[in-house]
């Protein structure tokens, strides 16, 4: 019995909804595992399909998606023909989604979490591996960052893939450089403030008040809408591009520190990102 492995197979970059923070943007590193007899070639299964055809069976179950706690009492689901519809009722307020079917990735348990997201991703990716291979194995884990990071979520109206779905997200590190200096202390004050936030554009909101705000927009997958506490949001006059989120950031750091240089590197999940240049 032998044993393949791949680190970093893929990243799922996703948002989740959960009981205490409402909706949540994450980004898991994947990890995977097969273990079996060696084939004819000598190997548990070539690096290639592995690398090609289960990461896409990984990143079509769960990648840009609203992946949501199927058991969870707070949790009210209609799934229809080809949409779904819920309300979520989290601490922080309640959610309201509305997308396309594909928009959601539904799991059986009471929480979405690593292990549960494992526990339903498993199964899957057994039905895709030769017959030598006798168990799979899959850890999620977050990227080690040193210093501040936050946990956004947002959507892209006019991008061609998967970033249209309304509600997908990161967990991003943040560098701010202010006069050459790395600026731990506004990294940290943004990294706060922008705790599990939603990053929305103003031209998609179709109603505010009462303290709730709700976007709602038409893309190429389908119409998508989402509502939820207006002290969960941030508004943008732009589009959520990590581009745009780099520059926002930066203007409002350049208001503190005028006349000084600013560099704002934003990342967009895991080793990606836009960075933003003041001054």
């Amino acid at each position: 019995m032998s044993r393949l492995f791949v680190e970093h197979l893929t990243v799922i970059d996703c948002a989740f909804l959960d009981a205490k923070r409402g909706l949540v943007g994450e980004s898991w590193i994947v990890d995977l595992e097969l273990e079996g007899d060696l084939d004819g070639q000598g190997m548990v299964q070539d690096f290639g399909e592995v690398k090609k055809k289960l990461k896409q069976v990984i990143d079509r179950a769960a990648d840009h998606r609203l992946i949501v706690p199927g058991k969870s009492p707070a949790l009210k689901l209609h799934l229809g023909e080809g949409g779904c519809g819920l309300t979520f009722e989290a601490a922080t307020g309640p959610i309201e989604h509305i997308s396309p079917a594909g928009a959601v990735c539904v799991l059986p348990a009471e929480a979405v979490t690593a292990q549960s997201l494992t526990a339903h991703l498993v199964p899957i990716l057994k039905k895709q591996v030769p017959a030598n291979v006798t168990g799979v194995h899959l850890t999620l884990r977050h990227e080690v960052i040193e210093g501040a990071c936050y946990h956004y979520t947002h959507g892209l109206k006019k991008h061609a893939g998967h970033c249209q779905r309304i509600a997908h997200g990161h967990r991003s590190q943040l560098r701010i450089t202010v006069n050459g200096k790395r600026d731990e202390k506004f990294e940290r004050r943004w990294a706060d403030a922008w705790r599990d936030i939603y990053v929305g554009t103003s031209a998609d909101v179709v109603a505010h008040g009462k303290g709730r705000i709700r976007f709602a927009y038409a893309s190429g997958e389908g119409e998508f809408e989402l509502e939820l506490p207006v002290d969960r949001c941030v508004l943008l006059q732009t589009d959520s591009t990590v581009e745009r989120i780099a520059e926002h950031i930066a203007a409002r750091v350049a208001e503190d520190r005028p006349k000084m240089p600013i560099e704002v590197r934003a990342y967009e999940g895991v080793m990606k990102g836009a960075v933003s240049v003041l001054g």
